[in-house]
């Protein structure tokens, strides 16, 4: 892909390179019905605040897609479609669209954890429970990548992992949008053209008023906390496997001995259904490497692809085992010692 656009610039009808600069033409509609306005080389509106903004590190050829809008309905094949009518030639890559609706901290753990293993290019994500309120549409710039999509949280778990944020913009480029823009499906008519755009090289500036990364909303950092026998970790997301994976980075796992303990922490709300923990009991849980470290049915704790505390259940589903949730609190110690848990977390 990218030595066809340079070929297409060898030629001269194209003058842009990955680092964004500037094009004598810009890319149209595959044919005149097209509901995606043409940008014949728009310069209103845009506000350049930085190089990073004037020179997007994104190349042409990729745009990733993470969303909860489902597979039952159209709104998928209907991003692809703006997509595709605006860069036919454009690879598309789906992470997810079954993220739980709404979940932004869910949706933004998948999207970090998945865009380092992911083509240079420019990642859609829209997980969008303020969709058509003032919440802002923006565009991030990072050393690996460009991120687009609303601002709540979503995407800036992602952009630390492509290197940190360089460059932003509200995406409020009127000619850069669907000629409708609907209240209730941004991510067909903002996020999927800005970002068709964007992975043409079109340069971060031109897509609107550039924002102080400084200002972007940001999600509550989950809470993990080391103790003497072990720590305290939020459940940052449960997969479609039943794994629990927690806040805890691995190497607080480490030094654990073979077997440890897991219930969660008294006096939190979200583990009043679990039949673990303090008032209850506690499960024990293998310390490995890999599922198949535990017994069939019993509980593993280990470290995840992604570099977190994960406890699984061989051939089963350990969020079930442990009624846990989302912003569930769970103590890991070393098995065998004795003491309470400690009381409320926050």
């Amino acid at each position: 892909m990218l030595s066809a656009i340079r070929q297409r610039d060898a030629d001269g009808t194209r003058d842009s390179d990955s680092t964004g600069g500037r094009r004598k033409h810009r890319p149209r509609p595959s044919s005149p019905s097209s509901p995606v306005t043409e940008d014949p080389g728009v310069r209103s509106g845009a506000v350049t605040s930085s190089s990073s903004a004037r020179e997007s590190r994104a190349p042409a050829g990729v745009v990733s897609l993470t969303t909860d809008y489902g597979l039952a309905d159209g709104f998928v094949a209907a991003c692809h479609g703006v997509i595709a009518r605006l860069a036919p030639a454009l690879r598309i890559i789906d992470v997810t669209h079954l993220v739980p609706p709404g979940d932004v901290r869910r949706g933004g753990a998948v999207l970090a954890q998945t865009v380092p293993h992911l083509p240079l290019g420019v990642h859609v994500a829209v997980v969008d429970p303020g969709v058509g309120t003032r919440r802002r549409g923006v565009a991030l710039d990072t050393p690996a990548g460009l991120l687009v999509g609303p601002d709540n949280g979503l995407l800036l778990d992602a952009a630390g992992a492509l290197g940190g944020i360089t460059g932003a913009v509200e995406l409020t480029n009127p000619r850069w949008l669907t000629p409708r823009v609907s209240a209730t499906f941004h991510g067909r008519d903002v996020f999927a053209p800005v970002a068709a755009r964007l992975a043409l090289g079109a340069p971060l500036a031109e897509a609107g008023r550039a924002v102080d990364p400084a200002s972007l909303v940001r999600l509550p950092e989950p809470l993990v906390r080391r103790l003497p026998d072990g720590f305290v970790a939020e459940v940052l997301t449960v997969d479609g496997f039943g794994n629990v994976q927690l806040a805890a980075r691995s190497e607080l796992l480490d030094p654990l001995p073979a077997r440890v303990r897991v219930g969660p922490v008294a006096g939190d709300p979200a583990a009043a259904d679990s039949p673990a923990g303090i008032g209850g009991w506690e499960r024990e849980a293998v310390h490995g490497r890999t599922f198949g470290d535990a017994p069939v049915g019993a509980l593993v704790a280990h470290a995840d692809s992604a570099g977190r505390v994960a406890l699984s259940v061989n051939g089963g589903h350990a969020a079930a085992l442990l009624a846990v949730v989302p912003g569930t609190l769970l103590r890991v110690r070393g098995s065998g010692v004795v003491g309470d848990a400690p009381g409320q977390y926050g």
